[in-house]
């Protein structure tokens, strides 16, 4: 006998014939397969299909190919890996066990900008999915499956898998119904464009459309996501937030945008996240966000009123932000939509709304370019996410950071980046607690002193004059002493700081 508020959840009867155990539906995955799986920064990702699957690679390694929207939660992404369940990964992921394995090459990782996964599954650039991997908070009487607090990749992964195992979540309230806006562009060269011209506007439907038939399983799951692990703001943050602040007056000072500025972007992390909540001591209001993600900031700026819409893939949130959230769902409902990932990154879209992207870097030089992703250029840390797809499309680039790291130990303001994301060509501003350098109309001569005076640590201006002005005596365009400008990183690795000796 089905319980009732699984009944409730599942409008379509026959299906109520498909409701398995994870283990059950677990048996379904054989070594090799493609499995999509859906998730997007730790919400709206399948709980008992990521555990059930590591009891079954006990037996003998699965080695799938696991593509999802971005990293998933409740340690899934660690505990699979651990186990064989896959050894190819994309496109994000932000876990410590699964790093280690991808910077150890046991786990082969691609780290690839979030508006790309889709398209080339819709190409076939990527290997088919096998099977998809979905959790929902109901499945329409058509069949259609309602997303739970991200979309992600989930419509691709459903249109293209050959089966569908859909993770009903009672712990996601059924009332997110209505809160997606599923719109998924047809194949090239016959595809249109993307009719969107407003963040808050609607163009699509909101449920994931399938056919009964090609779903295989139903796993009922009563989990709710994991938290968000970000920070709180500190004295650096807080000054990081002050600058970009103080910038954006200027824009508005000029006469370039708005009190309400241009669509916001912030990415996933601490840094970002308490960027935005220094918004709620700025001036501004009727703000708009089009974003991949929202985090505790988005909705401390709805609650403030200042943000007046929020567009993203997904909510990532707090535990006590999260249960102020669903407990006011319809007051909530007006104010968000939910798209997939090709949507809420689309470089079209991000292009024609003029988007201000707000994203977090690891390092950068004295000339603009920015590594997100690698640690001393070699170890991966997370990925690039959909830093690249705002950056490059976007009217603002703004990259924030904290000027050091490891208590002092290296500066993340260096000679040459050990890795580039995002080339000089696709930033405009550099910001840390001391300051930010507005790039926009400098040449790199230009550019070099302004980010060493603005954004450099005190402590580490000295060596960054130095190397400039023996840099300049060799000449060129962009100015460097080669066999010195990675010896910051080299210093850290045998001698663990990057001071002068």
């Amino acid at each position: 006998m089905v319980d009732h508020k699984v009944a409730e959840r599942i409008r379509r009867p026959e299906l109520l014939a498909r409701i398995q155990s994870a283990g059950q539906a677990a048996r379904l995955f054989e070594p090799g397969m493609t499995v999509g799986m859906s998730g997007f920064t730790k919400a709206g990702d399948a709980k008992a299909l990521p555990r059930a699957l590591v009891e079954r690679a006990r037996e003998r390694p699965l080695d799938l190919t696991l593509i999802t929207g971005a990293s998933l939660g409740n340690d899934s992404d660690g505990m699979m890996a651990d186990a064989g369940v896959f050894r190819r990964r994309l496109p994000f992921q932000a876990d410590a066990s699964l790093r280690r394995k991808i910077n150890t090459g046991e786990v082969m990782f691609i780290d690839q900008h979030l508006s790309e996964t889709a398209e080339q599954l819709r190409s076939g650039a990527l290997p088919a999915i096998d099977i998809a991997v979905i959790e929902a908070c109901a499945i329409r009487e058509d069949g259609a499956i309602v997303p739970t607090m991200a979309v992600g990749n989930s419509a691709s992964f459903v249109q293209g898998a050959r089966h569908v195992i859909v993770e009903l979540n009672l712990a996601a309230p059924a009332a997110l119904e209505g809160l997606h806006d599923i719109y998924v562009p047809r194949p090239r060269p016959a595809r249109e464009p993307i009719p969107l011209t407003h963040p808050g506007q609607r163009i699509g439907a909101t449920a994931i459309a399938v056919d009964p038939a090609r779903i295989a399983a139903i796993v009922v799951t009563d989990s709710p996501d994991s938290p968000s692990s970000v920070l709180p703001p500190d004295a650096g943050t807080d000054a990081i937030a002050c600058h970009v602040v103080a910038f954006l007056e200027g824009e508005v000072a000029a006469g370039r945008m708005g009190p309400e500025l241009l669509p916001l972007q912030a990415g996933i992390g601490t840094i970002a996240n308490a960027v935005l909540h220094g918004l709620t001591q700025s001036s501004f209001r009727n703000l708009s966000m089009y974003s991949e993600v929202l985090q505790d900031s988005a909705i401390a700026l709805l609650d403030s009123g200042q943000l007046a819409l929020a567009s993203a893939s997904s909510i990532t949130l707090s535990a006590p932000v999260r249960e102020r959230f669903l407990a006011n769902l319809d007051k909530y409902r007006d104010w968000i939509v939910l798209r997939p990932q090709e949507i809420s990154n689309h470089p079209e879209i991000v292009r024609r709304l003029g988007i201000i992207g707000l994203n977090t870097a690891l390092e950068f030089d004295i000339y603009g370019n920015v590594n997100s992703t690698h640690v001393g250029g070699t170890s991966m840390m997370n990925g690039i996410g959909g830093s690249g797809d705002f950056a490059r499309n976007g009217e603002l680039a703004i990259f924030v950071s904290k000027s050091e790291a490891k208590d002092g130990a290296i500066s993340s303001v260096v000679p040459m980046v050990a890795h580039v994301d995002h080339t000089e060509h696709d930033v405009d501003v550099l910001v840390t607690e001391w300051g930010f350098a507005d790039l926009r109309g400098l040449a790199p001569r230009e550019r070099a002193p302004l980010i060493i005076e603005r954004c450099a640590h005190p402590f580490y201006r000295p060596q960054l004059r130095d190397y400039y002005e023996r840099a300049l005596l060799r000449g060129g365009q962009t100015p460097h002493v080669l066999e010195e400008a990675l010896s910051w990183h080299e210093r850290y690795r045998t001698a663990k700081h990057m001071r002068a000796a």
